[in-house]
């Protein structure tokens, strides 16, 4: 179950929207206000006095999903170890002698046994279930043994998975009964509008046929995790740990949505439910069934949110397009002439903006397709054209690195600071507009803060904790490349930087720090 509380992201193990196909009726009808020319704008009975018969139809295909896995943890190290009342606790230096609850110890870790619980659904008569990648994932270094899909009427049957995605947290395992299932479909997403009422079939906490309702809150939220997928219905039917991989349906019983996140302080529900959209999930859902890979665009790039402070340093609207902070080396973004510190404002024709965002519009690209980038750099517009290359793996991504210039971290940051002379001393205006204070980098100063040879700019001594520098985590050590693009070398550059902030209205500077042991990025300072 993924649960978001700030930053922190949280499954819920949710569903998606199916219509069931047992010989009823689709679902609930909705009555039509008969009133004709209206002039004021009345809700349609859309309430029903009960979800009862919808409830009926649909739960025989809602399904519980248990797996069975070996853990391998930590093991508890003897407190008493290396004294003479080691042997009196279980004995043994990392207390190998008081067994392993189940499992087997191996160099200070032990294999234990472990269950995950979450929801499903049957898209078939045939026995094809539809989940959450992350209901059938072990945790850390374990291994999934078994996956148990139970009916609603408790019948067990043991699952194989037919295919998994890791990106879009989709799965689909497939199970023999030796009867017709009952099962649903998925409808069309895409025509939910806030306030759409709809219901959540599941197990929260492990209780089987919970049924939950509310209405749609949000179509596409974007929850500021980055990822591909990040475009989700938001909804405040209640969703729970146990709910993920569940559905969500509309009053027509078709599957919109599949349970799979919760916006939580507590870790249970509060209102703000997140479920992957239909028309997300029901393509991807066809190609695993088939056993087909998912293949997604890729342009090589790392990206954050256009935000208010980036917007007033560049003096651009906000709300629209996103800001490159590095461009992998040798990817179809460089390829093309993208650039850290770019601005893209419309891939392939498609604006980006907040609700729609260039992950989300890459990914949805098929590879090798040629798209024009519209961009803007140092206040100029331009329009680059990328070819789309296949997107690595989830894990192949995590071991990507972005560092181009490879710095080393094993050295300290206590630099020593050699004396100011005039040239250095600056005129305090960097200091009370950004709130710290920089002299030249020098050679002596490269070496000791591990950075690479030839790295040319400012580097800060002291910020001032209560500006807005301080507050960006601007810190002694680091070291300022350029401001609003023009190079930094010495302390008057950015004197000057701050002149032609304040000479354009702007309220705000784009500095691009490095700091060692990490790639370059850009921070917007507010000036003061």
């Amino acid at each position: 179950m993924r649960y978001a509380y700030s930053v922190t992201s949280a499954l819920l193990l949710g569903g998606a929207t199916l219509s069931l196909l047992t010989g009823y009726p689709a679902g609930a009808q909705v009555a039509q206000n008969d009133a004709q020319h209206m002039d004021t704008v009345v809700p349609r009975a859309g309430a029903p006095a009960s979800f009862a018969d919808l409830t009926e139809q649909l739960a025989p295909a809602v399904v519980n999903i248990s797996t069975r896995q070996r853990v391998r943890v930590a093991q508890n190290a003897n407190p008493f170890a290396g004294t003479p009342f080691a042997d009196l606790f279980g004995g043994g230096q990392n207390g190998q002698g008081g067994g392993t609850q189940g499992g087997q110890s191996q160099g200070g870790t032990q294999t234990r046994e472990a269950q995950s619980l979450g929801s499903g659904f049957v898209i078939s008569a045939d026995g094809f279930v539809v989940t959450n990648n992350h209901v059938i994932t072990a945790d850390g270094q374990g291994q999934v043994e078994s996956i148990t899909v139970t009916m609603p009427d408790r019948t067990e049957y043991p699952a194989k998975v037919v295919g998994r995605d890791a990106a879009s947290d989709l799965a689909v395992l497939k199970i023999d009964a030796p009867r017709t299932l009952p099962f649903v479909k998925f409808g069309d997403s895409r025509a939910a509008r806030v306030g759409d009422w709809v219901i959540a079939i599941g197990n929260p906490f492990g209780l089987g046929g919970t049924v939950t309702s509310g209405i749609v809150s949000a179509v596409y939220r974007n929850t500021g995790s980055g990822s591909a997928y990040d475009r989700y219905l938001q909804t405040d039917a209640s969703i729970n740990r146990g709910n993920s991989g569940g559905p969500m349906f509309d009053m027509r019983g078709n599957v919109i949505g599949i349970n799979n996140a919760i916006f939580s302080p507590t870790g249970g529900s509060v209102g703000i439910g997140f479920a992957i959209p239909a028309d997300i999930a029901a393509p991807i859902v066809d190609k695993l069934k088939r056993g087909e890979a998912i293949e997604r665009g890729y342009l090589g790039i790392r990206i954050q949110p256009l935000g208010e402070d980036i917007a007033d340093s560049l003096g651009i609207p906000h709300n629209r397009g996103e800001f490159v902070q590095a461009v992998e080396p040798g990817k179809p973004a460089a390829l093309a002439g993208l650039q850290a510190g770019d601005v893209v404002l419309k891939v392939d024709g498609k604006d980006v903006t907040p609700d729609q965002t260039l992950s989300f519009i890459v990914a949805n690209t098929a590879p090798g397709k040629h798209i024009p980038v519209d961009l803007i750099r140092d206040t100029k517009r331009m329009t680059l054209t990328a070819v789309v290359a296949k997107r690595p793996t989830e894990d192949e991504l995590a071991q990507q690195s972005f560092d181009p210039d490879n710095a080393q971290n094993d050295q300290n940051d206590n630099f020593a600071r050699p004396p100011k002379n005039p040239t250095e001393q600056g005129t305090g205006v960097v200091e009370r507009a950004l709130g710290l204070s920089a002299i030249p980098l020098t050679p002596r100063i490269v070496t000791q803060l591990g950075i690479p040879e030839g790295t040319q700019g400012v580097v800060v001594t002291v910020v001032d904790d209560s500006s807005d520098a301080g507050a960006k985590g601007i810190q002694r050590g680091d070291v300022v490349l350029s401001a609003n693009y023009r190079a930094v070398t010495r302390p008057a550059d950015l004197e000057a930087a701050v002149a032609a902030a304040r000479g354009g209205g702007r309220e705000a500077v784009l500095l691009r720090v490095l700091r060692r042991g990490q790639p370059a990025q850009y921070v917007p300072i507010r000036l003061r």
